[in-house]
């Protein structure tokens, strides 16, 4: 069979399921999940492939709504992974378009899969739960799933790992910010704010005196370092000298190396309020997203697919980065990570408007167009032995030599 008669194949299998993957994309915007609360979209999306003859496994990686999907051609080739996410937002649902992600990524697992007798290798699913945030100590509060699949072993026969991200406007992969966490709890001695403050120690002084400490180093930090916090904790009544009181820090960067040098310097700040207050500090870490690594080779097949499914690529560098745990799977195997137009250009994630477009028919045109892109990338590296060496060459390092 031909590429191009490949290619027909993949077309013909996302238009023959085009309704019944908008129906289940739509069904997970109406039953928005937090991460780690995934059940019933967890069970729509394992229930889709296991009818697409794959075998699932849900959960893995420490996570019960994560799970491996994997549908075998018994031939040697390559591994393509497809990732899904499939959580939302606390209080404003899908507001970053995951249900239209998830599906997307198991509609062109489903196209590729049915090239297999063809072309050999294997075609993987990561249901990976948890990239807005979860329970602590099961994702982070955002999300790291992704890294407890590297972790597991999940990535270690996977030759490239691709998704798309909805967006306003179509991206290849960009970069994105490494995240850690710090945790500040500060713990003072109560009193009656109105006749004896003076027996008090006051736990909010200090955590305001961090506050303002925090931002005043935020002046001297380098272009693309992030520190930003809320107080989560700020007492219980104004009448009570507050005995406890506590705040949530992201620290980002371009690097993980660079949110690592910066910890130091917030965890003085700390120290330093704790002993001008006579209250207690108790800081705790948590590992957050890596960087994103991008793979150019890659971003070269995307630029050509996209372009073919008619969609206008914005090449201009995207102003302001945030985190997506997609970096630790990029730090794993060559990893693509693009974003497809859903909505206006001006469109901003994790607001009411981009909620709403994830559930709008440009939104699911997109899970189509989006499905098309990834599947016949795929398709690319499972057949094309010479491209798919020269990502791995770019991932590892290597130069790939040109023939003469």
């Amino acid at each position: 069979m031909s590429i191009s008669e490949l290619q027909a194949r993949l077309e013909q299998s996302i238009d023959q399921h085009r309704e019944e993957y908008i129906a289940i994309a739509k069904d997970i915007h109406a039953h928005p999940e937090t991460g780690n609360n995934e059940y019933y979209a967890n069970g729509l999306l394992t229930a889709l492939l296991e009818k697409h003859g794959f075998t699932v496994t849900s959960n893995v990686a420490g996570h019960e709504t994560a799970f491996y999907a994997v549908k075998e051609s018994g031939k040697p080739g390559p591994t393509i992974a497809f990732l899904a996410e499939y959580d939302a937002l606390i209080d404003i649902g899908h507001a970053c378009g995951h249900n239209i992600i998830g599906v997307t990524s198991i509609a062109a697992a489903v196209a590729l899969s049915e090239t297999l007798p063809e072309t050999g290798g294997k075609v993987v699913v990561l249901g990976t739960p948890a990239e807005e945030g979860g329970l602590r100590g099961k994702g982070g509060p955002n999300g790291n799933v992704k890294a407890r699949f590297v972790e597991h072993g999940f990535l270690q026969d996977v030759d490239a790992a691709l998704m798309v991200h909805p967006a306003g406007k179509t991206r290849l992969s960009g970069p994105s910010l490494a995240n850690n966490h710090l945790y500040f709890h500060f713990y003072g001695k109560p009193s009656h704010a109105g006749s004896s403050p003076h027996k008090g120690v006051n736990a909010l002084d200090a955590l305001v005196l961090l506050y303002n400490g925090i931002s005043v180093l935020r002046q001297q930090l380098p272009d693309g370092v992030r520190v930003h916090g809320i107080i989560t904790n700020g007492g219980q009544a104004p009448n009570v000298i507050p005995e406890y009181a506590s705040a949530h820090y992201y620290i980002r960067a371009y690097t993980r190396e660079q949110v690592i040098e910066l910890e130091p310097r917030l965890r003085a700040i700390a120290e330093g309020v704790a002993l001008a207050t006579g209250t207690t500090v108790k800081i705790e870490h948590q590992v957050g997203p890596r960087d994103f690594r991008i793979n150019h080779t890659l971003n070269g097949v995307l630029l050509e697919e996209f372009t073919a499914a008619g969609e206008t690529v914005e090449l201009r560098e995207k102003e302001g980065l945030g985190s997506t745990d997609a970096g630790d799977i990029s730090h794993a195997v060559p990893t693509a990570h693009p974003y497809i137009k859903i909505g206006p250009d001006e469109l901003i994630g994790h607001t009411v408007p981009f909620r709403e477009a994830a559930n709008s028919p440009q939104g699911y045109a997109a899970l189509v167009t989006g499905a098309r892109v990834l599947a016949r990338t795929g398709l690319r590296l499972l057949t094309d032995a010479a491209l798919l060496q020269q990502t791995k060459d770019e991932f590892t390092g290597r130069q790939t030599t040109k023939a003469a």
